[in-house]
């Protein structure tokens, strides 16, 4: 019954910006912490951006200060706006719960390709 949906994935080129989306149903969302995460072709999946249900933030590395994840508890809804994107950004991207135990098996997610 719980799942997540991802969206707002494209084309886009250096430098180029998306927001991504991602509507959760069927639990209490405010509770979780949420994360987004990435998975490039032939490499393995790995953490982006999560958020804590109290809004607090945290970055990996490579998207620090480019990447911004926010969260609307009304709207069920975890975002991540995407700035001055680079090749190296092209990813299939995933929402769960930042919650190892209870984490949601892994969707279809959303593309993202950086590209000129």
């Amino acid at each position: 019954q719980v799942q997540v949906v991802e969206s707002g994935g494209g084309l886009v080129q250096p430098g180029g910006s998306l927001r991504l989306s991602c509507t959760v149903s069927g639990t209490i969302f405010s509770i979780y912490p949420m994360g987004w995460y990435r998975q490039a072709p032939g490499k393995q999946r790995e953490s982006v951006a999560a958020i804590t249900s109290s809004g607090r933030t945290s970055y990996a590395d490579s998207v620090k200060g480019r990447f911004t994840i926010s969260r609307d508890n009304a709207k069920n809804t975890v975002y991540l706006e995407m700035n001055s994107l680079k090749p190296e950004d092209t990813a299939d991207y995933f929402c769960n719960f930042n919650v190892i135990n209870d984490r949601l098996p892994w969707g279809q997610g959303t593309q993202v390709t950086v590209s000129s």
